[in-house]
């Protein structure tokens, strides 16, 4: 769900190696399945960054190792049994209409409108064409009102905060508040 990577991009022949973790950077650098240009690495969570050193420790993987062996499918099917298992104990059956394809959906329709720019998007989601990345924008279409929560700080790691939680960096006034907003 952070990467918006296909299943294909992390598990299988395709699949994410050791040496596509950059856990000092962490980011994930992942080989393009469908032909188009290479991706920019992609920035992943202090918790995923720690969790992947974690496991690659743990596992003692080489560089040139898969991440996860296996066939792609088997990650749909573990997914899935993880799904149903997860709707079962909490009792809430809507649960298991989400696909794993459905994680890639929002990764990108949260690009889309925390960048706003459909091409830088279509790069670092991997789509070889751009009006594949525009059919997202339907999704946008009723989200916002019109309406924003503005934020203002002068603190550096509050700034952070805001941009980690998909607020846009507007523009700084004159005794130095640095102005953020969100659609509600």
């Amino acid at each position: 769900m952070q990467t918006g990577l296909r299943p294909i991009e992390v598990q299988g022949y395709k699949g994410l190696k050791a040496k596509d973790i950059h856990t000092d950077q962490r980011t994930i650098t992942a080989l393009n399945t469908k032909g188009c240009n290479a991706r920019p690495p992609m920035q992943i969570s202090e918790e995923l960054n720690a969790r992947l050193r974690k496991y690659i420790t743990d596992k003692n993987l080489q560089p040139e190792d898969y991440l996860f062996k296996g066939a792609a499918a088997r990650y749909g099917e573990t997914y899935r049994r993880f799904r149903n298992r997860l709707a079962d104990k909490l009792n809430d059956q809507t649960i298991k209409t989400i696909r794993l394809y459905d994680l890639r959906h929002y990764y990108i329709t949260k690009q889309l409108r925390k960048i706003q720019n459909c091409e830088i998007v279509r790069q670092i989601v991997g789509h070889k064409r751009l009006d594949t990345t525009q059919k997202y924008f339907h999704l946008l279409a009723n989200i916002n009102s019109g309406e924003w929560i503005i934020e203002g700080t002068t603190d550096t790691e509050r700034a952070k905060q805001l941009l980690a939680e998909d607020f846009q960096y507007q523009l700084t006034t004159p005794d130095g508040t640095l102005l953020f907003r969100k659609p509600k």
